[in-house]
């Protein structure tokens, strides 16, 4: 226990420390956010919170978590992805230098890591379903989805932090159900250092002026930290064996996997970029019906957490996969049929 709590108390205040000194930097180096047409915010924000979240995990893990090489590409690859999005934060980049530096990452997981996804599990009631090393090819696609999910999602105050602690303690939790001596140090580490930047990216005794965001830098390496962690977490590797099933996965990260996909339909529809930004997310919706930030955080969290508790009760329940996988696909059908006319509705309100 003491152990566990000294790993906790280092990730939080490297996490900490790394946000104290990187505020006065930030916008000597352009490391901010300014208000635009789509950003409704007061001022200059440093984007910094991603980093102090890397660094916080990076600190605490090197002193307190095992070492092995998978978890050593882990870090490699989120140094890259943290980069490439610090870069963004400074120079707006555009898409193609991102998705590049996406499946650089990709490949790393897939082929350094030999991590990836080849059992769908037994979502047709027949067997299971395997793919082989077509997986390879599928793993770096979700590797890149995911990672972007978590960046979309990221569009108002404490959304992409409550996101990523719903998913990566939702993983902790099925981990310590299917076995309960599981070593699950590196989610609950992750989780306490994400918690300082959700302090001064949402709290309301947060000193005037010492706001921060997560930038690119975080959202990006959010997502993939979330999509490593299930794929390592459903699936039987070299590394360990499956701890749940492939489908409780969607659950899990259910609310930014269906917004991306639903708002990327919706654009592609519209004839323009699916990686175009626009108003049309979940959190715009949620505020063009007169929600405040704050409450649209908490409603969105608050549907995060019921898709979560509906994978982890599916999962101790053994309900069918098929069934979890239909459901799902229903839930993700309605949710993108509300957003296409989630806009008929508030002009009828108004």
């Amino acid at each position: 226990m003491f152990f566990t709590l000294s790993a906790l108390f280092v990730a939080f205040f490297v996490s900490v420390f790394t946000i104290k000194v990187l505020l006065p930097l930030a916008p000597q180096i352009g490391l901010v956010d300014l208000p635009n047409e789509r950003k409704k915010h007061d001022g200059a924000i440093p984007l910094i919170g991603g980093i102090s979240i890397y660094t916080g995990v990076l600190i605490a893990s090197t002193l307190f978590v095992e070492q092995s090489q998978i978890l050593n590409l882990y870090f490699i690859s989120s140094a890259l992805l943290v980069f490439i999005g610090t870069m963004d934060d400074i120079y707006d980049l555009k898409v193609a230098p991102r998705m590049i530096f996406q499946g650089i990452v990709a490949t790393l997981m897939v082929f350094g890591a030999g991590v990836y996804i080849q059992d769908f599990g037994n979502i047709f009631s027949s067997g299971n379903v395997q793919i082989g090393n077509y997986g390879m090819l599928f793993t770096m696609l979700a590797c890149v989805a995911a990672i972007n999910a978590f960046n979309m999602i990221d569009g108002i105050d404490g959304l992409a932090g409550s996101m990523s602690i719903v998913s990566i303690a939702s993983i902790a939790v099925l981990t310590l159900l299917n076995d309960k001596s599981a070593d699950i140090l590196l989610p609950l580490i992750l989780v306490v250092a994400i918690i300082p930047y959700l302090f001064y990216n949402v709290s309301t005794r947060n000193p005037r002026g010492k706001k921060i965001f997560m930038g690119d830098a975080g959202s990006m390496f959010m997502g993939l930290t979330v999509i490593w962690l299930l794929a390592l977490s459903t699936q039987n590797t070299a590394h360990g064996e499956a701890v749940f099933r492939p489908v409780t996965a969607l659950w899990i990260i259910a609310v930014p996997l269906m917004d991306m996909f639903a708002i990327m339909l919706r654009r592609i529809r519209k004839g323009v970029s699916p990686f175009k930004a626009d108003n049309g997310h979940l959190h715009h919706i949620c505020m063009r019906l007169g929600l405040s930030s704050r409450q649209a955080l908490w409603a969105i969290s608050g549907l995060a957490i019921f898709c979560s508790l509906i994978g982890i009760i599916a999962e101790v329940l053994a309900v069918p996969e098929w069934l979890m996988l239909s459901t799902f696909i229903v839930l993700f059908l309605v949710y993108s049929y509300a957003l296409q006319h989630a806009w008929k509705f508030i002009r009828a309100v108004k």
